[in-house]
């Protein structure tokens, strides 16, 4: 197998529309090469000659003694956001690996806002409440029109977030490692200023990537500088929150979660420690908030769109940093 060019490598199997969108993303900036159709032989060839590899988990997809033959590549792209489970060490130091930021964040937007909105119009718990025959047409919910939407994390998912916040006429306060953005908002800091994020929301949205500054970021300190009444929305990483201060505040306060801590993806395995669904403030969902119609097609045009500016010189988006890869 010879190459002109170095091509982009794909580590998973795609459909032929898939392909497609491959295809007409790329625009004939290098050839592609799906690793699965090929044999031993083939497939260390393709890797060695790689401009760029695009994976969902190289722990998985790559055979054994596999990733080192990527040292030459420009780039290595991840399909998703959320990469703390990977084993980034295994991959050869100096080459920059990608995630897709914000590649599912029209589809994890609506979601944190439907969320939201569950908790503060009481669906859940009304439902439970008409099945045993109480009809409570009269118990006041919530207008989130007019307060303040926290968000931790103001990306790609967090911006969409914000825009849907703001057609509501909600304020969105932001934070993210900069402390600016080019999208609207109405406050915007750095992480050093998370406190006054805390104290202002009326919802907090979570959509920060998990890293050693991050995890256990949320704990009993902090949910205690929140309303009584505001609202938690993690779409992120449930380690962010600290669980069981967490399921404490919960007991007395109004709050919910999506993301959880022990997850089959993740985890191999779902398992909660605390009687989180006992609780009738909680909204559970089961990490889906990327699964919105058409995502994964728009998440995958992301993703070639950052590969193909790493094939024809321009600098990638989403390169992760060295201070944020936990393994």
């Amino acid at each position: 197998m010879e190459f002109s060019r170095p091509p982009l490598v794909i580590a998973f199997e795609l459909s032929e529309k898939r392909k497609a969108i491959v295809a007409d993303t790329l625009a004939g900036a290098s050839d592609v090469v799906y690793l699965t159709e090929l044999d031993e032989a083939a497939r260390a060839e393709a890797l060695r000659s790689a401009g760029v590899l695009l994976t969902f988990n190289t722990s998985k997809e790559l055979r054994s003694g596999e990733a080192e033959l990527l040292a030459d590549t420009r780039l290595i792209q991840f399909m998703i956001g959320g990469v703390d489970f990977i084993p980034l060490g295994e991959l050869p130091k100096g080459v920059p690996v990608a995630t897709n930021g914000g590649g599912y964040a029209e589809s994890m937007a609506e979601h944190a806002l439907a969320m939201a909105l569950a908790a503060a119009k009481r669906l859940i718990l009304e439902r439970e409440n008409i099945k045993l025959r109480q009809f409570n047409q009269f118990t006041q919910n919530r207008m989130l029109a007019g307060g303040v939407c926290g968000i931790f994390g103001f990306g790609g998912i967090g911006a969409a977030v914000g825009r849907l916040m703001h057609g509501i006429g909600i304020r969105v306060h932001a934070i993210n490692r900069h402390g600016r953005m080019n999208e609207r908002v109405d406050w915007i800091g750095t992480p050093e200023r998370l406190n006054e994020l805390l104290e202002a929301a009326d919802v907090l949205i979570i959509s920060a990537p998990l890293t050693r500054a991050t995890r256990g970021l949320i704990g009993a300190a902090e949910l205690h500088r929140m309303k009584d009444d505001a609202i938690l929305v993690n779409v992120a990483r449930g380690e962010i929150v600290q669980e069981r201060p967490l399921y404490d505040h919960l007991v007395k306060n109004p709050r919910f979660i999506d993301a959880w801590w022990v997850e089959p993806v993740r985890h191999g395995e779902f398992r909660i420690d605390h009687p989180f669904l006992d609780l009738p403030n909680v909204v559970a969902s089961p990490h889906n908030s990327a699964q919105g119609t058409g995502a994964h097609n728009i998440s995958l045009r992301r993703a070639v769109e950052n590969c193909r500016r790493a094939l024809t010189g321009e600098a990638p988006l989403h390169v992760i940093g060295l201070d944020e890869r936990l393994m």
